[in-house]
């Protein structure tokens, strides 16, 4: 769907800068104006500044045109970046570094080359921002910084499009990365837009494969070995029913805590980073099933009231 509609934007700019570069297929022009029109466009396009003057309709639609033409050019890049991306997290993450800085080039160019044709003395108004310049450089100092540390954060391969990341106390999956910022999303679908050069200190989750745990209780009056002997003998049934989840049969670790009113066994299994908390709830609902069909206590808190007579 969203190829579709890059397709019907590109042949909707290039017809709009037909109409604008051809004027003799434009029916709402008297040939006066054709002729206007096309001196103009052959100045534009031949040499991006040269003849200035008055204000005209010619040199209107003329700027006009500049401006679709880069539309045109930066869509179909955007396009094609967008096809290579479907090669692979490394590309994917590549295209999206280089469609921001696609668009923020596009339009500096579009708007310089357009006030250049439409009369606008571009160079004295470049000299006479010579302090604000500096102000603005101040200004700018993260807007470079972001740029900077994106750039190498997709050459260092820190992280790409499709890893999932924990950066403070927030863990998701990199939905992109442009040439100012990353966005991330958690499971909850909540956007996390954050700046390149704030992540600092993150948590790479998807390089290797990650362990989760499960913790069932047992009470104090079971017979622990027999427990041990029937859960632990349950676990490769249950790997044979979650192999798209489990990298590996689960494991029963042993005894992890004497609580106050349990024992708890401790289980764990590899899984993908992605499959983290999917794996970890499959785990303990087959764990309880086995409990349940074995008549194993599973014990929770109880309150004793004492009378007094």
């Amino acid at each position: 769907m969203k190829g579709r509609k890059r397709i019907v934007s590109i042949l909707v700019l290039a017809a709009v800068l037909a109409l604008l570069v051809f004027p003799g297929w434009n029916p709402l022009l008297d040939e006066g104006g054709k002729q206007a029109v096309t001196v103009q466009v052959q100045q534009a396009f031949g040499g991006l500044f040269g003849g200035m003057g008055v204000l005209t309709p010619a040199r209107l639609i003329s700027a006009v045109a500049v401006v679709v033409f880069v539309c045109l050019v930066c869509v179909v890049i955007c396009w094609l970046l967008e096809l290579v991306a479907k090669k692979g997290k490394q590309r994917q993450s590549m295209a999206g570094l280089f469609t921001s800085l696609t668009r923020f080039i596009g339009t500096i160019v579009g708007v310089v080359w357009a006030l250049g044709i439409l009369g606008v003395n571009l160079g004295s108004i470049f000299a006479s921002l010579g302090v604000a310049s500096l102000i603005i450089g101040f200004g700018a100092q993260s807007l470079i910084e972001d740029a900077v540390t994106g750039i190498f954060i997709i050459f260092e391969g820190q992280y790409q499009v499709g890893d999932i990341i924990v950066l403070d106390d927030f863990r998701g999956t990199v939905k992109s990365i442009g040439i100012r910022t990353t966005s991330i999303e958690d499971a909850g679908g909540n956007l996390k837009i954050v700046n390149n050069s704030d992540i600092r200190n993150l948590q790479q989750r998807s390089r290797e494969s990650s362990v989760a745990v499960c913790d069932v209780s047992i009470s104090y009056g079971a017979d622990l070995q027999k427990v041990e002997e029937i859960l632990t003998q349950a676990l490769p049934e249950i790997y044979e029913k979650h192999k798209d989840l489990f990298l590996s049969m689960p494991v029963y670790a042993g005894v992890e805590a004497l609580a106050d009113s349990a024992v708890v066994l401790r289980f764990v299994v590899a899984v993908t980073e992605e499959n983290f908390f999917s794996g970890r709830r499959a785990l303990t609902r087959d764990l309880k099933l086995v409990m349940d069909s074995n008549n194993i206590e599973i014990p929770f808190p109880q309150l004793v009231v004492h009378q007094e007579g």
